[in-house]
């Protein structure tokens, strides 16, 4: 997937030279081959930078990206007429004609639907990022009674925002989905494994859904925001029941032969060590995940097995000295799993998500070390946090919708054509 991020100049003005990913895209290049393949760039231009810089001007916008007046005109015209941009205010400057604004229409949203092992937690995401509405639905192992449960909860959110149009559902799960059938090929702590989600949700809201792994939907999340301009490889290490991780390299989101590149939390990296939900032992995950760090605590302090994950770094944060110890291990296991991630990528960049950031100022230089210990020459990759997951997770949720269906990103796996909505579904940017 095109991973689009707008880099800033002087001023926080965009670069002019660079629009998408990490350098402008060179229009005469060989991997431009068709001139609708042009058009969809441009687009992606223009409405990146309607969203990013609204309220905007036409001339703004054309002195922003490079493009010609007449370019932006028909593409702004297009956006207006498939209801994903509208007109605002006119403002008239001391010098020229007045000036239309643009900006994002906030009557299209999305459901984001971030599916975990004991719960689901549900948002209505409009097309700047911003939650309208937030639930969380208890889960049951059963995926046909789980999805019932889901469904009703979203028909009451469409009723409770019937002022705006649902544009479909965008899915995180925590495993990997089948690139072409969107079907879970690898759920460990899911354990949904071939159940038809997508079909499931379509058939009970008649709205298009698109499913991606949760660490996938997190580095989506954070591209929508304009966190990774700049930045064309980086990984993404998704820390909560388990650890999942996201690729991106030379500004593209890899997902590898079958969808499954990335699975780093399933390299076992202790021959001795527990069994994982995946039937290897010693995985990295049953070292590192906020689940081993409560196994741990729950092996050093056996009178309190009930406890949580949040409650155990809360004990931490308070001095318990056996709820440091356990997260203490924690933070070496995920150093350690880093280091093979820097061996076998060397990215710029390695943001962590989940619950441990919380604790970040006390336990973040355990992992900082551990990582050091992995460079062979040269500086180590940046080090840093994108917060606790679950709100990272519900945008990038949004985010894996519009990728397909709003020319945001782009997808190795479904070039554009091959999935287009019935034209009566929701507004699709040919």
């Amino acid at each position: 997937m095109r991973i689009q991020a707008l880099l800033s100049g002087q001023n926080g003005l965009p670069h002019p030279e660079r629009v998408l990913g990490v350098r402008r895209i060179d229009l005469s290049s060989a991997q431009l081959a068709s001139s609708e393949n042009a058009r969809d760039i441009n687009r992606d231009i223009v409405l990146e930078l309607i969203r990013f810089r609204q309220p905007v001007s036409r001339v703004e916008l054309a002195r922003f990206s490079g493009l010609q007046p007449s370019t932006i005109s028909i593409i702004v015209e297009q956006l207006i007429s498939e209801r994903w941009v509208r007109e605002g205010a006119v403002v008239r400057r001391s010098r020229g004609r007045p000036s239309t604004m643009l900006e994002v229409n906030d009557f299209l949203v999305t459901f984001a639907l971030d599916i975990r092992p004991d719960r689901a937690i549900l948002a209505v995401v409009d097309l700047t990022g911003r939650f309208l509405s937030r639930e969380t639905v208890m889960t049951v192992s059963d995926p046909e009674l789980a999805l019932k449960h889901i469904i009703e909860k979203m028909r009451l959110l469409q009723d409770r925002h019937v002022d705006k149009s649902f544009e479909g559902i965008g899915v995180s799960v925590p495993g990997r989905v089948h690139p072409e059938t969107q079907r879970l090929l690898l759920a460990p702590n899911l354990h949904w494994q071939g159940f038809d989600i997508k079909s499931a949700l379509e058939e009970g809201l008649n709205l298009q859904v698109e499913i991606d792994n949760d660490a996938n939907a997190c580095l989506l999340s954070e591209a929508w925001s304009g966190r990774l301009a700049g930045v064309s490889n980086a990984v993404l290490v998704a820390v909560s029941e388990g650890i999942g991780t996201a690729i991106l390299s030379g500004g593209q989101l890899h997902s590898g032969y079958n969808g499954l590149a990335g699975e780093f939390g399933h390299i076992p990296i202790d021959l001795a060590g527990p069994v994982c939900g995946c039937g290897q032992r010693g995985c990295w995950e049953m070292a590192g995940s906020s689940r081993a760090a409560l196994q741990s605590y729950r092996e050093l302090s056996p009178d309190n097995p009930s406890i949580d994950i949040y409650g155990l770094l809360r004990l931490a944060e308070e001095n318990d000295p056996i709820a440091i110890e356990a997260v203490t291990r924690q933070a070496h296991a995920i150093g350690r799993g880093l280091r093979l991630i820097t061996a076998a990528l060397s990215p710029e960049l390695i943001l962590i998500t989940g619950e441990i950031t919380s604790v970040w100022p006390r336990f973040g230089s355990i992992i900082q070390r551990e990582l050091e210990l992995a460079v062979l020459a040269g500086p180590p990759p940046r080090l840093e946090t994108a917060g606790d997951g679950e709100s990272a997770r519900l945008r990038g949720a949004a985010a894996i919708l519009l990728q397909q269906h709003a020319s945001y990103h782009r997808s190795t796996h479904y070039p554009r054509n091959e999935r287009r909505l019935p034209s009566d579904a929701i507004p699709v940017l040919r």
